[in-house]
């Protein structure tokens, strides 16, 4: 008598396909055809629009005009950076309008120009006069 052999001892056998529920469609590596709309979930992504606008680089230049306005007067004891960093700082601030803090700007790069320019003057002054020989 021969008695059925358990499933596990002939892995090889065939056996009855499984039963399929639902038929895919075949599989597109590319997508599908051209001028057909991608599958749900594919496709571009929403549209945020275009960034927002920058802000012309006042404060850059702002931030760079208050840190050599102190530095001046700091190491060259350059009396005309007093303002001129008070300008800056003032046109750091938020609530000041861009036309006004491009206006304080541009008189605090003024005034640190024209301190630099009267202490190199001076020196020079000072060199030329003997004042700085031993």
């Amino acid at each position: 008598m021969s008695h059925p052999s358990p499933p596990g001892d002939r892995p090889y056998e065939q056996h009855p396909p499984y039963e399929q529920h639902e038929q895919h469609p075949p599989y597109e590596p590319y997508g599908g055809p051209y001028g057909q709309r991608p599958p749900p979930g594919y496709g571009p992504g929403p549209y945020y629009g275009p960034p927002p606008p920058r802000g012309g680089g006042v404060n850059a230049a702002a931030l760079v005009a208050l840190i050599l306005n102190l530095l001046s007067i700091v190491s060259c004891c350059n009396i005309l950076a007093i303002p001129g960093s008070i300008l800056a700082g003032l046109a750091l601030r938020a609530d000041t309008p861009p036309d006004r803090a491009r206006g304080m700007l541009a008189w605090s790069w003024t005034l640190f120009g024209l301190g630099f320019v009267l202490a190199v003057g001076v020196f020079v002054l000072l060199g030329v006069n003997g004042y700085l020989d031993d």
